[in-house]
């Protein structure tokens, strides 16, 4: 098995699953215990600083400056009313943890003070519940072409537009995906 940990999960426009169709997740981890990831392109219809003002982490009037308004997203269907903040390294969230030299999670609310503020991370993501997968589950929805891999890229996780995402991470496979096919055969 290929650890496909710091990889994501591209879904093949076959995929007909209302949850995942046409979604990109990032592996957050993978192991022979199964997989844990975070869908890092469907938004909610809500702000994060409306976010910070129901979970009472910001005061009422708080707003973000527009620059910083990034919907909140929704990580997967399971514990949704879980959130999680992908984010780059900051010194002093013993809360978090370091997934690759770059790139860190946490479940605690610590972090979400320092949004809006000059101690926030350089970049982070917030989703709301996380997608997972029990032990050989992903293997086999792989055998079964649900989904494509590439290594995981910083730029596409936080700089390219949530709504383009799953387009341009097809893109960056170089091939057409609407050219492939589902079935799966053997010559």
């Amino acid at each position: 098995m290929e650890n496909l940990s710091h990889h994501l999960l591209i879904a093949m426009p076959s995929l007909k699953d209302p949850f995942f169709q046409r979604t990109v997740t990032y592996l957050c981890k993978h192991d022979d215990e199964g997989a844990m990831g975070l869908v890092i392109n469907q938004p909610i219809e809500l702000e994060l600083d409306d976010l910070l003002r129901q979970m009472k982490v910001k005061e009422d009037d708080f707003v973000l400056p527009s620059g910083l308004r990034n919907q909140v997203l929704v990580g997967g269907p399971v514990t949704p009313e879980r959130g999680f903040v992908l984010h780059s390294p900051l010194d002093g969230m013993a809360s978090s943890q370091a997934l690759t030299p770059e790139l860190m999670i946490t479940t605690s609310k610590d972090i979400l003070s320092t949004i809006g503020s000059d101690a926030a991370p350089n970049q982070y993501l917030v989703a709301l519940g996380y997608a997972g997968w029990d032990a050989g589950q992903l293997e086999q929805e792989l055998a079964k072409n649900s989904w494509l891999t590439i290594p995981a890229d910083l730029d596409l996780l936080f700089d390219v537009p949530v709504e383009e995402r799953w387009s341009e991470a097809t893109r960056r496979l170089g091939i057409d995906i609407w050219q492939l096919s589902s079935e799966v055969g053997h010559a």
